[in-house]
């Protein structure tokens, strides 16, 4: 069986990492090259960055925050915000990044999927879902969770898959900052579905909602960061309940 994955996500802003609640209320949480290296040497499989102020003119600072971090740690990371073009991902995989991901950019143009599939390899791509539940049917919503689309959760991660993408990563917007468990209904329904690995993330707030978001939500990984960049659970610690309760996770 594969082992799940630990993913610590650093949201960044002006060259900052910052957490808030449902994406408002942001906090500073630190520098994100020594978090990156605290995470590394503390045994998280991967790490998330995602530039939540991203605009055409920061890309050049945000490559170069991507060496910075490449040479800090010896773990795989992912790179999203702000992604629309395949020169974009040649960049920021230049710069020394494993992965990117994209998510509004996806929605408005989903055959720049199969574009940077085709380019890279679709290891590269993982495809952010930002996922409500509006009247008992998730939907995809974009630009941090805040605009709505027509798109349903389920057939939008199937065709992306169907696409190219090599993951998804999937957030509940209802569950996100809340520390209340993942949305595991969901994960389960779209890891049954399809081939491709999927990324929980949105509610982590205790070990034990790891360990259900791998049994009963079937996710092969999951994202959280609050309870890592404020030191409420330890990586170390909650690998070591994981193993205890028979997840296999990868040991240091």
């Amino acid at each position: 069986m594969l082992t799940k994955r630990i993913i610590p996500c650093l949201d960044i802003k002006d060259g900052r990492t910052v957490k808030g609640v449902n994406f408002v209320e942001l906090r500073d949480a630190g520098d994100p090259v020594e978090l990156a290296k605290i995470y590394s040497d503390e045994g998280a499989d991967e790490l998330v960055f995602l530039d939540i102020t991203a605009t055409v003119d920061k890309r050049k600072t945000l490559a170069e925050l991507v060496t910075q971090v490449a040479k800090a740690i010896n773990i795989p990371f992912t790179v999203g915000g702000g992604i629309s073009t395949v020169e974009d991902v040649k960049v920021l995989l230049n710069a020394g990044a494993d992965k990117i991901s994209i998510n509004s950019a996806a929605v408005k143009n989903p055959q720049i999927i199969d574009e940077m599939a085709a380019e890279f390899g679709s290891q590269c791509i993982v495809v952010a879902i930002d996922t409500r539940d509006v009247d008992g049917t998730d939907y995809v919503h974009t630009h941090g969770g805040r605009k709505p689309t027509l798109l349903q959760t389920q057939s939008w991660a199937k065709e992306v898959a169907d696409r190219g993408a090599g993951e998804i990563l999937l957030t509940s917007m209802d569950h996100d900052g809340t520390k209340a468990g993942f949305a595991n209904e969901i994960l389960a329904e779209i890891s049954s579905a399809l081939s491709i690995p999927v990324i929980a993330s949105g509610g982590a707030g205790n070990m034990a909602h790891f360990r259900d978001v791998f049994t009963f939500g079937k996710a092969d990984a999951a994202l959280a960061a609050s309870i890592f960049h404020f030191k409420e659970i330890p990586i170390p610690e909650l690998k070591g309940y994981l193993e205890e309760e028979g997840i296999p996770i990868r040991k240091q």
